[in-house]
């Protein structure tokens, strides 16, 4: 009789292994400067994805072409990219200071500049796990691409089908009518081994207000230089600039970054109070904190989470800058992000609050004494390491070293759950970093009985801090879920975080050993369930009432401390 669990199991074995492929494959060509993903250097990365087929890609090892995998991938790289057959991937090395205007795409907070119709440069200011992240991705297109061209070729001597000359023609018009574009979207089917209904419900996820036609022109283009990689020998290839791989790994953006946030305390003269550090979202902290000042009015017959559920909503920009105002003027600071980390703070004196929060007896304590609260944008993957390791040094002015009061540290944010669905919210007691032996234990201040009782689930357990959210699959992960390390969930910044702590409470002194830790996570996704991964869509109003749990606990932790 076939052992179902031991082959589930050697499948799981499979995948890491393929992670670890592609983890040690990266870092080589990295190294080596460049390489052609199509390409016998781009072999080993092909193979692991093919192997590893995560499910936030979909259908990647079939015939058809994944549409909603393919709309996750666009969306977090440069518009355009898709018409590019050099991808250099630099450091920050002046570009913003020139005529080529940045493009941001929409969901990955990075600035790229579209050299000329050939190509397209990234800048890395956030560290491995960005180029990790954007590897996987172009791995993924291209391969995607290979698959449109195989349906297009119909002749060894590259003849291409009569779908594909449609589609070019289509393309070459400047505007198309309804009945043009459904024509263009028929062939596009039979091109992607799609149905027309499927084609014609992921076109408007695509559009953007410049260029309804973005779906056809992402496809065409991704079929155009596959073909001419398969029959003109045009390679596509990716480079990674010397500068880049000079700056690599040194701190560079997350010391000036650092250095900023310490200047402005000590000008301040905050440095000696308490210091609690948040990561997290830039509105969750301020709106909790400020919302019963700066909307009285509107609260009056709604619930505290009504209203928030209200701010979520982009049309109520006229709300938010009331808090925003309010908070201005009630001792908070936002800095703006010049070091290239992408990482906004906001850093609140709360000694210029009138009655704290909740039920603290905040009015009773010494002004010194009140907490000084610097909320931190989230980081990305190992930068989460940089960021709060430099954060935690002391800092050096007219030689004297100054070091930071650091209480508490605190993060919240979006994590993959396991057992559960979107909104649900996990409470770690350790984080595992995926592919090492690495494991950081430590006491949770929050805990699951903390937030239980809102009707949202709460679980607690180990969280694996992953390579990247698109290097899982379901295999891996029910291995996580039902081994003894209680895995609950997966995010990408808990193991680098902790390290960072534990280094500067532990090791360094730099802060001190009893430094409160404070983590929770509410749910983006369940990668274990079909239609649920990231590649879904986003949460909607489903992570508006955890953030606000999450925050509101935290808050009357640190004003009771």
């Amino acid at each position: 009789m076939v052992n179902l669990k031991l082959m589930g199991r050697t499948r799981a074995q499979e995948s890491t292994n393929a992670i670890e492929r592609m983890y040690i494959t990266m870092r080589h060509l990295f190294n080596r400067g460049f390489y052609k993903p199509m390409g016998v250097s781009g072999e080993t990365l092909r193979e692991s994805l093919m192997t590893l087929r995560p499910e936030i890609y979909g259908s990647i090892a079939e015939e058809k072409v994944e549409l909603e995998g393919l709309l996750y991938v666009v969306d977090r790289l440069p518009k355009g990219i898709e018409e590019c057959r050099y991808i250099n991937l630099t450091s920050d090395e002046g570009y913003a200071n020139s005529h080529f205007k940045p493009i941001v795409p929409p969901k990955r907070r990075r600035n790229c500049y579209r050299i000329d119709e050939e190509q397209m440069n990234i800048e890395i200011t956030r560290g491995r796990s960005e180029i990790y992240d954007i590897l996987t991705h172009l791995t993924f297109l291209f391969l995607e691409s290979h698959k449109i061209m195989r349906r297009v070729i119909i002749h060894e001597d590259g003849t291409v089908s009569r779908d594909w000359l449609k589609l070019e023609a289509a393309i070459q018009k400047k505007e198309l009518t309804q009945i043009e574009r459904e024509i263009a979207l028929t062939h596009t089917a039979n091109i992607l081994g799609r149905t027309f209904k499927e084609v014609t419900l992921m076109y408007p996820k695509f559009m953007l207000p410049e260029n309804e036609e973005r779906f056809l022109n992402i496809i065409y283009w991704l079929g155009k230089l596959a073909l001419e990689e398969t029959v003109e020998n045009n390679k596509r290839i990716v480079t990674f600039s010397p500068v880049l791989r000079e700056r690599l790994g040194h701190h560079i953006h997350g010391e000036i970054w650092a250095d900023g946030v310490k200047q402005y305390l000590l000008e301040n003269n905050l440095m000696h109070r308490p210091i609690h550090i948040i990561s997290a979202n830039m509105h969750s902290v301020m709106n909790t904190l400020f919302t019963p000042l700066a909307l009285k009015t509107e609260l009056k017959g709604k619930t505290s989470m009504e209203i928030y559920e209200e701010l979520s909503d982009k049309g109520n920009g006229q709300l938010r800058n009331k808090i925003m105002k309010a908070a201005l003027d009630s001792g908070m600071k936002f800095i703006e992000d010049t070091s290239g980390t992408n990482i906004d703070v906001q850093v609140f004196d709360t000694a210029q609050l009138k009655n704290g929060f909740g039920n603290s007896k905040f009015k009773d304590v010494k002004e010194d004494d009140k907490p000084v609260i610097i909320v931190m944008d989230y980081a990305f993957g190992e930068q989460a390491y940089e960021t709060m390791d430099e954060l935690l040094k002391p800092y050096t002015f007219e030689e004297n070293i100054i070091h930071l009061n650091v209480v508490s540290i605190s993060i919240m944010g979006k994590a993959g759950i396991l057992d559960g669905g979107k909104g649900d919210i996990m409470i770690p007691s350790a984080h595992l970093f995926e592919g090492t032996a690495d494991n950081y234990p430590f006491i949770n201040q929050l805990t699951k009985e903390d937030l239980t009782g809102h009707g949202i689930k709460v679980v607690d357990g180990t969280m694996i801090s992953v390579l990247g959210t698109s290097l899982q699959n379901k295999d891996i992960l029910k291995f996580f879920q039902e081994s003894t390390w209680n895995v609950v969930g997966l995010e990408m910044e808990g193991a680098h975080y902790q390290k960072a702590i534990q280094a500067a409470s532990r090791l360094r002194g730099n802060i001190r050993e009893d430094v409160q830790v404070r983590y929770a996570y509410y749910a983006s996704d369940n990668p274990l369930v079909t239609g649920s991964t990231l590649a879904s869509g986003g949460l909607g109003t489903a992570g508006v009432k955890p953030t606000y749990l999450i925050t509101e606990k935290i808050l009357e932790q640190i004003f009771n401390s």
